[in-house]
């Protein structure tokens, strides 16, 4: 039972808990008597209870208290009071290095000033005669002043007073090797002879055994020896050698592969024979006396590939050492970014395997980590990470949905959007952390201060997030004409931000602008440009229409100077969300996707039936989006983007024609009225808006609001309309209107709140016969289709299981459709059984992909016949199927731009 605060135990005073483990309870204490703050250990019963023990470590104790050295934890005091047992040692401040492994390897730099310090602290106590035993991370502080050994001595009792294990025991002992308190959790930094329990055999060599287990896992974030039993990390530390360190990370000098061989031999005559040597050759190391083997590229049977889950991409391995190639240039470090000496750009062409898919409805779909040695790409709506030096790629599990992704300035988290979503997940794995709503996915930023500057809506300025989570604070405000605020970067010293903002929905005429966040001065960069982002060679890049262009740009001045020139031709580009598929690390590398204007919603329109049959409808390519269908099946009203300006269309497929319906350049998402006489539609910044379908007339408001509103459905008998509306926090509430019709057209009485609640709801359509209200909300974390009785009546009922957007009733009257996340159709059938809805499990209405994005707006409409779908189908020329699973990683691209547009002094 631990003990409470307050307790005293000798002249100590207990202050609170710190942790507990298979050596004892560790409290906070503070010394009466010197006024400090100590730690106190209280040993476990195992060790107390037996006299032997405790007069053999209080000698050792006394031993142990002998050691002054930097890196070592000191030991105080010992004592007993009560029946209790305890040790008082320094406090410290700081995280365990088990702890900092969790976020992934280290850097070179600390690897060798961690390691000279352990070292160097074992050389001492074995000098004393004192053999750790226990050597781990666990057991390894890491403090402002460097590395702490905790447990000195402690190890060698626990082990004598613990019951052995029998062998027979151990295929059937816990598999979870990291348990922390069991054999396992020390198990993988133990020396075979600690494992064949040879006792009498341990020495200073055990420790040196379990250092190099440590470096290891310091310098490539695995551990040495692993295994899915205790049984088979056995036979690990006793059979098998560990893959080259260099293998795993590529900036690992040779040397240090070396010391770190010889550490791990399996007989302790063919290891290091003392710290004292070990110490000697990683400050050799750290000098620079390894420089001439600093790199190496694995051989093709260095056994250190592993097995790709179904799901991964596989690499050819031609490709994987050409990957490896780049990542040793890269390697030399930051600095060679800002040198003066100009390198021939180096450009690689990188297929990803037949299984990727590249491809992200919002923003960057393959991204490079800051120090160059890593990607991380979006395929078939889901995160993949793979080493640029590795064949295979690994999927972040729990990242459905994805799009989007952004690298921490550390690179060991990756921030991404889902629908309605904000998360990061570590590139190593584990669960993916939601941080936040977002209702749209226009780009994020990691600062150094750990905050994310983030684009989470429509209609309102960016937003600066926690990474650790909370809730969202504005750090943009739209100015006049402005509809948005999206691609943010961070700049250097986390002092000021990039950004693009446009005033229409074309972004080839949008600006890059520049805000310090300390006072929130403005300064438009650069006009007529998008995807804005600053280089350490001392430029600021844009695209424009495809192109890369560069500027000088002075990042304390926040100012650019002489004329933009362009520096790359056919990057893959969205003209309708402004965003540029490329990416750059610090280290000078640039990578990109070709293709030039590509994306921005270029699409056909198509008929598409439950058996995946593809028809053309609309089969001239354009920027089409949000089809809806007239009521009487004969035409269809589309928005069609066409220069810097969005409007109504009506395509009538009978007679193969276009009509253009509104002149307002600003004028998308059209909704059918039940009769076919109007359509509604969303006016940015003014509301919703109705138009007569014959092209009559002017359009007229039927709700007057700044606030991003998106006519969705009406009431059979055309008396109300439903449409969701966008909060100042991203999330959506769902409203109707009441409608009269008469010779001038349609009015709107007062609109009234439907749906609101915590959660973001969107999408409301009603039911043919009015009674019911079909609508997607995260509720549950993630978006599902719900039914409501319309009025309300309090209760719902969940439709889809997995994930649903966009639902649609087919007018036969017992099917409800909707659209999942990757873009497939799924149908549930139901019946009403008074005021109940019951329907049955949703099954998938058609194996066959749409194409558009799910974001705010559907991408598919129901035929009147509830057989076929209008869905947009992307154009797919054949640079653009090739795009979809190649990168191009462009080295040296800083010195290429100061070549092309040079900086002045």
């Amino acid at each position: 039972m631990p003990l409470p605060a307050g307790t005293k135990l000798g002249p100590y005073e207990v202050l609170s808990v710190i942790g507990a483990g298979g050596m004892g309870e560790v409290y906070k204490a503070r010394d009466a008597r010197l006024n400090r703050t100590v730690a106190i250990k209280v040993l476990p019963s195992h060790l107390a209870d037996r006299s032997e023990l405790r007069e053999r470590f209080e000698r050792e104790a006394k031993t142990i208290a002998s050691l002054n050295h930097s890196h070592i934890c000191v030991l105080h005091d010992i004592g007993q009071q009560d029946g209790i047992d305890y040790l008082v040692m320094e406090y410290l401040e700081g995280e365990t290095l088990a702890q900092r492994l969790q976020k992934g390897p280290l850097p070179l730099e600390q690897v060798l000033q961690y390691a000279i310090e352990i070292a160097d602290a074992l050389d001492k106590a074995h000098r004393k005669g004192i053999t750790h035993r226990d050597l781990k991370p666990g057991n390894i502080m890491l403090t402002k002043s460097g590395t702490k050994l905790l447990d000195f001595g402690l190890a060698k009792l626990t082990q004598e007073a613990a019951p052995a294990i029998p062998d027979s025991q151990l295929p059937t002992m816990k598999s979870a090797i990291t348990g922390e308190g069991t054999i396992l959790g020390t198990l993988q930094y133990m020396a075979p002879e600690q494992v064949e329990g040879k006792q009498n055999e341990i020495d200073a060599r055990t420790d040196i055994f379990a250092f190099g287990a440590v470096v290891y896992e310091m310098a490539t974030g695995r551990k040495a020896f692993e295994g899915k039993s205790s049984a088979s990390v056995m036979a690990a530390i006793m059979i098998s050698d560990p893959p080259p360190m260099s293998s795993l990370q590529p900036v690992t000098p040779l040397a240090l592969d070396r010391v770190v061989k010889k550490c791990l031999a399996k007989d302790p005559e063919e290891r290091w024979q003392s710290a004292r040597d070990v110490t000697d050759e990683l400050k050799w190391i750290a000098e620079g006396g390894s420089q001439a083997g600093l790199l190496t590229v694995a051989p093709k049977d260095s056994g250190t590939t592993q097995a790709a889950p179904a799901s991964t991409s596989k690499l050819p391995w031609a490709v994987a050492a050409a990957l490896v190639i780049i990542a040793a240039v890269m390697a030399f470090g930051w600095w060679r970014s800002t040198r003066p000496v100009e390198r021939a750009q180096v450009r690689l062409d990188v297929d990803l395997g037949p299984d990727v898919s590249l491809g992200s409805p919002r923003g960057t779909d393959a991204i490079l980590s800051p120090d160059g040695t890593r990607i991380v790409y979006v395929s078939q709506n889901r995160l993949f990470t793979r080493r640029i030096d590795q064949p295979n790629a690994t999927e972040l599990a729990g990242t459905q949905g994805a799009w989007g992704p952004f690298f921490s300035r550390d690179g060991q988290w990756v921030g991404f959007f889902s629908p309605g979503k904000l998360h990061k997940i570590s590139v190593e794995g584990g669960s993916a952390i939601t941080l936040c709503d977002a209702s749209t996915s226009e780009g994020g930023s990691w600062g150094e201060d750990g905050n994310i500057i983030a684009a989470l809506s429509n209609g309102v300025g960016l937003s600066r997030i926690p990474s650790a989570g909370g809730p969202p604070t504005s750090v943009t405000d739209l100015q006049s004409g402005e509809i948005t605020h999206r691609w943010p970067q961070v700049l250097p010293g986390g002092k000021a931000v990039l950004f693009t903002a446009s005033s229409s929905a074309a972004f080839d005429a949008a600006n890059i602008e520049v805000m310090s966040l300390a006072d929130h001065r403005r300064k438009t960069l650069v006009r007529g440009g998008t995807f804005g982002r600053y280089l350490p060679s001392g430029h600021l890049v844009y695209v424009n229409r495809g192109t890369l262009f560069a500027v000088p740009f002075d990042v304390d001045r926040l100012e650019v100077h002489g004329t933009p020139a362009p520096v790359l031709d056919q990057v893959s580009y969205n003209s309708g969300n402004g965003s540029a598929q490329l990416d750059f690390s610090s280290t000078g590398t640039l990578i990109y996707r070709s293709g030039g204007v590509t994306g921005g919603g270029l699409f056909t329109i198509a008929w598409l039936d439950g058996t995946g049959k593809v028809q053309p409808l609309l089969a001239k390519p354009g920027t089409y989006g949000h089809p809806s269908m007239s009521p009487d099946g004969q035409r269809l009203a589309l928005d069609v983007r066409e220069g810097s300006g969005t409007d109504i269309w009506l395509y009538d497929w009978q007679r193969d024609t276009m009509t253009r319906l509104t002149f307002t350049g600003t004028a998308n998402t059209p909704l059918w009225s039940p009769d076919g006489r109007y359509i509604a539609f969303r006016a940015p910044g003014e509301g919703v808006s109705v138009t007569r379908s014959d092209g009559s007339g002017k359009p007229q408001p039927l709700t007057e609001s700044k606030k991003f509103q998106l006519p969705t459905s009406f009431t059979p008998d055309g008396k109300r309309l439903t449409f969701m509306e966008q909060q100042s926090s991203g999330t959506f509430h769902i409203w109707t209107v009441p409608l009269e019709s008469d010779s001038a057209g349609l009015r709107a009485g007062k609109p009234e709140v439907f749906l609101q609640t915590q959660a973001d709801e969107r999408s409301p359509v009603f039911s043919l016969d009015g009674r019911w209200l079909a609508y997607r909300s995260d509720e549950s974390g993630t978006f599902q289709v719900y039914v409501r009785a319309f009025p309300d009546k309090g209760g719902k009922w969940q439709i889809s299981n997995s994930g649903g957007n966009f639902p649609m009733w087919s007018r036969n009257g017992h099917e409800l459709f909707f659209e999942t996340s990757d873009n497939h159709i799924m149908v549930a059938a139901y019946m009403v059984r008074g005021d109940s809805f019951v329907a049955d499990k949703p099954r998938v209405w058609s194996e066959k992909q749409i194409g558009g994005s799910i974001s705010t707006g559907k991408n598919v409409d129901l035929a009147p016949d509830g057989k076929r779908i209008v869905a947009l189908m992307p154009v797919e020329t054949a640079e653009a199927q090739k795009a979809q699973n190649h990168v191009i990683f462009l080295e040296n691209f800083f010195d290429e731009v100061r070549r092309k547009v040079p900086v002045g002094k």
